[in-house]
């Protein structure tokens, strides 16, 4: 009887061990923004302490936590390309979607402001006189949130840049984007968050803002336990709970003030998303 116990629990270590079973870990995909503004040093470690989970951040673009999504590889999704999600959600890889927050892109570069933006009515006007100056833009080129955002723009504006020698794709994060166009002064589509919490070490200035096609939405999506039973479902749910709970976007809503004076992040739990344009 106590061998045939030892043989039962030692299949059992061994299957989760196969598995990668870790039931108090919880894989979060998310957006370098989140994790370059710093708001996740914030809200992770509350939402540890509150639920005894521990979060194993991958900070990507949105397309690429997407993708590990697809692939049964993260537990729950906190990302911002709308358009993207909502196709995501359709072909059936989440199981929940909920706005959670929101702040705004901005184009930025050097104070001289080569190609005269700050002039600009628009986001739109501003990309265009970016590239009638022939000035250096600095691409995520990555299909992350903000380089979809950037493409719409400059689908609007009726350009084409990819094959334009000021325009350069960095296949890089937010952050890393943002130093290479420091370096070589250009320019660049970021969002806000991100760029305060870099400012004082890239030189630049925002240059092109308030435009409605600047907003940036963020949704927490969990990942469909049918199609890829292994993710951690339950971690994945009390995670989204957690990210539209009062506390959280209490939280949310401070994030920034007291080195910013504002907030990076505007919560929007419950808020209807038509007011969002979406």
């Amino acid at each position: 009887m106590k061998k045939c116990f030892v043989l039962v629990l030692l299949v059992m270590l061994l299957n989760a061990v196969s598995s990668g079973a870790a039931p108090n870990a919880v894989i979060l995909a998310t957006t370098t923004s989140t994790q370059d503004s710093g708001l996740l040093d914030v809200l992770i470690p509350a939402f540890e302490k509150e639920s005894g989970y521990q979060v194993k951040t991958i900070s990507v673009g949105s397309g690429q936590a997407m993708k590990m999504g697809e692939k049964g590889e993260a537990d729950v999704l906190l990302v911002h390309s709308p358009d993207a999600e909502k196709k995501f959600m359709a072909d059936g890889f989440g199981t929940g979607r909920r706005l959670v927050m929101h702040n705004d892109f901005v184009i930025v570069g050097p104070a001289s402001d080569p190609a005269k933006i700050k002039e600009s009515v628009s986001a739109v006007e501003a990309l265009k006189r970016i590239a009638a100056s022939g000035s250096l833009f600095a691409s995520r080129g990555d299909n992350s949130g903000t380089h979809a955002k950037e493409k719409t723009l400059w689908k609007g504006a009726g350009i084409n840049p990819e094959r334009e020698k000021w325009y350069q794709q960095t296949g890089l994060g937010m952050g890393q984007t943002l130093n290479v166009a420091a370096e070589k002064k250009g320019y660049a589509l970021t969002d806000r968050a991100t760029f305060l919490a870099l400012k004082k070490n890239l030189g630049m200035t925002i240059l092109a803002e308030g435009d409605s096609r600047l907003l940036n939405i963020y949704h927490v999506i969990e990942i469909n336990p049918v199609k890829w039973p292994k993710v951690n479902a339950r971690g994945g749910r009390a995670f989204a709970d957690f990210m539209v709970s009062g506390k959280c976007q209490e939280a949310i809503g401070r994030f920034g003030i007291s080195t910013y004076g504002a907030p990076l992040f505007f919560p929007d739990a419950g808020r209807n998303p038509a007011s969002l344009g979406l």
